[in-house]
C-alpha cells in the first residue's frame, strides 16, 4: 500500500521568489567593507615606510658619513725609468789572420771562454817553417864565418909582430955592417905586407858579422811571419761565432772568430727622451731577461749615449751587470728598470683619484685630491713627482700633516662631510 497524504506534492518544494522581486538583505552581505579599510591602512603604512627610507637614504647620501678607502704612507718609494733593449757588449771584435793561408787547425768554438794569448787557430805554415830553417842555418854559417875572420885577425896580427921584429933586427945589422941594405928593404916590405894582411883580416870580421846580422834578421822575419800563421786571443773573451772551418782559405783581415770581452757584456736599453733627463751614470738598475722574466739581475748605468734617436725620440742607455750571469746570450731582448730617486716617505695615488691634473706624468705635475682630515672630507691642491712604473703618482707637496688621501673617490664626496675609513688600499 502506498502512503496517502492530503497535501499536494508541490507543498514540499522550497518556495521560489518571483523574478521581479528582490530578496531581503542578510547580515552577511555587508562583510566585504572591512578588508577595504585594512588595505588602505597597509598602503598608508607602506607609504610612510617609503618616506622614511627615502629620508634615510637622502640623509646617508648627503648628510651621513661617506665610506672611503685611503692610500697608505709608504717608505722608500722608488722613482724608476723603464727601457727596452737587447744584450750586447762594449768590446766586440772580429779576429782573423794578417796573411793568406789555409786553415790547418781550429782550437776554439762558439760559446767557449778563452784567455788572453790562447791559441784560437793556425794556418798551414810548412813553407814558412822551411824558410825559417834556412835562415837559422844561415845564422850558423854566419857565426862560423865571424869566428874564422877573427882567427884570421889573430894570425895577421902575429905575422905583423914577427915581420916588424925581423925588420928591426935587420936594420940593426945593417947599421953595424953585418947586413946589406937590400936585406933591410926586404924585411921592411914583409912588415908592411903583414900590416896590410891584418887590416884585411879585420875587415873580414866586419863582413862576417854583417852577414851574421843579416841571417839573424832573416830569422826574425820568418819567425814573425810564422807567428802570423797562428791566431791568438787578444783578451779574455767569449767566442760568439766561428766563421771558417778547417781547410778553408783565409784571406788577410777575414773574420775567423767573433769575440766579445766577457767582462764588458751589458744591456742596451732605449729610454723615452721625456724620461731620460732623470738618468745619470752610476744609478742602480735591474735587468730582466726575456728568457727568465721572473728574475731581476742587479746592475748599474755604465754609459748614456750622447746622441739620441731622432726618429723614435729615445736615448740609448748602457746598463752593466754587477755580476754577469753564466748563461747569457747576446742580442737577447731585455728590459732595464733604472732607479732615479728613492723617496724616504710618500703617498702615491692612481691618476683616477686626481682631478684637474696638469703637467706631464713622466716628470711630475699638479692636481687636486680628496683627503680625510679630522674625520671630515677635504680637497687639497698637491704637487706630484714623476709617475711610478705602475702609473701611480707620488705626492711631494701640499698635504697637511694629518691628512689621509682618498685612494678611490666615491659618489657623495663633499667638503666637510663626515668620512668613515673601512680599508687601506695597498698597491
Amino acid at each position: 500500500m502506498g502512503l496517502v497524504t492530503d497535501k499536494p506534492l508541490t507543498a514540499l518544494r522550497t518556495a521560489t521568489p518571483a523574478v521581479d522581486r528582490v530578496a531581503p538583505a542578510t547580515p552577511r552581505a555587508i562583510l566585504p567593507s572591512k578588508p577595504r579599510r585594512n588595505r588602505k591602512l597597509a598602503l598608508a603604512a607602506l607609504f610612510i615606510a617609503a618616506l622614511a627610507l627615502a629620508g634615510f637614504v637622502s640623509w646617508s647620501a648627503f648628510l651621513g658619513p661617506v665610506t672611503v678607502s685611503i692610500a697608505p704612507i709608504q717608505s722608500d718609494v722608488r722613482e724608476q725609468v723603464f727601457g727596452l733593449g737587447t744584450i750586447g757588449a762594449r768590446i766586440q771584435s772580429n779576429v782573423g789572420f794578417k796573411v793568406v793561408g789555409v786553415l790547418g787547425a781550429l782550437k776554439a768554438d762558439q760559446g767557449d771562454r778563452v784567455r788572453a794569448g790562447q791559441i784560437l787557430a793556425q794556418l798551414d805554415a810548412r813553407d814558412v817553417e822551411a824558410q825559417l830553417a834556412v835562415a837559422r842555418a844561415g845564422i850558423g854559417q854566419g857565426r862560423a864565418n865571424v869566428e874564422k875572420a877573427k882567427a884570421d885577425v889573430v894570425s895577421a896580427s902575429a905575422n905583423l909582430v914577427n915581420a916588424k921584429a925581423i925588420s928591426a933586427r935587420r936594420a940593426a945589422l945593417v947599421e953595424n955592417g953585418f947586413a946589406t941594405m937590400e936585406d933591410t928593404q926586404t924585411t921592411e916590405t914583409a912588415a908592411r905586407v903583414a900590416a896590410a894582411n891584418l887590416t884585411s883580416a879585420q875587415s873580414g870580421v866586419t863582413v862576417a858579422e854583417a852577414a851574421l846580422e843579416s841571417a839573424q834578421a832573416q830569422e826574425a822575419f820568418w819567425e814573425a811571419t810564422l807567428a802570423n800563421y797562428t791566431l791568438y786571443a787578444p783578451y779574455d773573451a767569449w767566442v760568439v761565432s766561428r766563421n771558417l772551418e778547417l781547410g778553408a782559405a783565409a784571406n788577410p783581415g777575414q773574420s775567423v772568430f767573433t769575440l766579445v770581452a766577457a767582462h764588458t757584456v751589458w744591456a742596451l736599453g732605449y729610454v723615452d727622451e721625456r724620461l731620460a733627463g732623470r738618468l745619470s751614470v752610476g744609478q742602480p738598475a735591474e735587468i730582466i731577461l726575456r728568457s727568465n722574466p721572473s728574475i731581476s739581475i742587479a746592475g748599474h748605468v755604465e754609459r748614456i749615449e750622447i746622441q739620441s734617436d731622432p726618429v723614435n725620440e729615445e736615448r740609448l742607455v748602457h746598463v752593466a751587470f754587477d755580476r754577469i750571469p753564466e748563461n747569457i746570450h747576446l742580442a737577447e731582448q731585455a728590459e732595464v728598470v733604472i732607479t732615479t730617486m728613492v723617496l724616504p716617505r710618500a703617498v702615491s695615488v692612481q691618476p683616477t683619484a686626481v682631478t684637474d691634473l696638469r703637467g706631464d706624468h713622466g716628470v711630475g705635475g699638479h692636481g687636486t685630491v680628496w683627503t680625510v682630515e679630522g674625520g671630515r672630507i677635504e680637497r687639497r691642491q698637491v704637487t706630484f713627482g714623476p709617475a711610478l712604473l705602475d702609473g701611480r703618482l707620488p705626492i711631494l707637496d701640499g698635504l697637511p700633516a694629518n691628512a689621509a688621501v682618498v685612494a678611490a673617490p666615491v659618489a657623495g664626496l663633499r667638503v666637510g662631510r663626515g668620512a668613515h675609513v673601512v680599508e687601506t688600499v695597498t698597491p
